[in-house]
């Protein structure tokens, strides 16, 4: 017989890289079983006998709930739910918890890390050098790419949230002077400048709200026109929020000065990406990780864990749905 409080986590290699402190999530369940992976044909099984399930991406259907009737509490391990379906787990009473707030740090600090490579052409100047050409240059210094510098430019900000404002407070701590954009879909305000209106300001563009029916592709081709001539694009939000046959063209074209994204349309890849065609310069793509940073992930796991003992507790924290 299952013990009462029996969990499951089903994909914990995908938030443990063996550097993770668990200790409070065991501590919060009568036990917990660890899977590295699971795949849509094991997921009914391996809930067999659990109250309680971890997932951080692996998709919980209406058929995988209705096949466990004594499942009470799914704990996401992130912020987004769409791998939950949030209607049959209301229809059967399961309570779903998500995390929040656990990447600011981490993905706020990659942000200004991508603007920064991008406008000291960081990542042009290591190819060179790996390839020799300072051990060639003439003088004690190679210039090769245009360098320029954040104090005194403008950064537009798309998504003033938590997250948005971490960044901007970075930015401005370079000297930058920041502007609020209006993202589409959400009601106008004094402080949040139209697109039409913000785009032709900018030096710089972040982006830092969810991707919906109203985002997706708000930065294409005319609002990349918009921007002034060199700027700078960085998307550590959702990959759809910009059309990246646009930006791939928008780069090839010269008219932006560079671009950086932490995000895809599809992730992974599977099939390519205007992005990741050959030939595109002043381009840096990373895999999807701003948000993992050690202490990040040890805050989901604290969050997972507290979520859990609130449920428990008959108090439920970050309820979703």
């Amino acid at each position: 017989m299952p013990s009462s409080r029996h969990a499951v986590f089903l994909d914990h290699d995908s938030l443990d890289l063996g550097d993770l402190d668990l200790t409070p999530l065991h501590q919060s369940f009568d036990s917990l079983a660890l899977f590295a992976a699971t795949t849509p044909e094991q997921v009914a099984e391996r809930l067999q006998g659990a109250v309680a399930v971890i997932s951080n991406k692996v998709v919980l259907d209406a058929a995988c709930l209705e096949a466990n009737p004594q499942l009470k509490l799914i704990l996401v391990a992130a912020t987004g739910t769409n791998n939950v379906d949030l209607a049959a787990a209301r229809a059967q009473g399961i309570t779903v918890c998500n995390c929040q707030g656990y990447g600011t740090p981490s993905v706020a600090q990659h942000t200004l890390g991508l603007l920064l490579a991008l406008a000291t052409r960081l990542c042009d100047y290591n190819q060179a050098v790996a390839e020799g050409r300072w051990a060639k240059a003439s003088q004690f210094c190679l210039l090769d790419y245009p360098i320029v510098e954040l104090e005194g430019k403008t950064l537009g900000l798309l998504g003033h949230g938590e997250l948005g404002g971490a960044v901007a407070r970075l930015a401005e701590a370079f000297g930058m002077r920041v502007l609020s954009g209006q993202i589409p879909g959400r009601p106008s305000r004094a402080d949040r400048l139209p697109l039409d209106e913000l785009l032709p300001q900018v030096d710089a563009l972040t982006l830092h709200c969810p991707l919906n029916e109203h985002t997706r592709h708000m930065i294409g081709e005319r609002e990349l026109a918009m921007v002034k001539p060199g700027a700078l694009v960085v998307n550590t939000a959702r990959g759809g929020l910009i059309d990246e046959q646009a930006l791939a063209d928008a780069l090839r074209s010269g008219h932006l000065g560079g671009a950086a994204t932490d995000v895809l349309s599809v992730e992974p890849p599977v099939d390519g990406n205007p992005l990741l065609e050959p030939g595109i310069e002043r381009l840096i793509v990373t895999p999807h990780s701003a948000w993992g940073a050690v202490e990040a992930r040890q805050r989901i796991v604290g969050q997972l864990a507290e979520n859990a003992q609130a449920y428990f507790a008959g108090q439920a924290r970050r309820v979703v749905g």
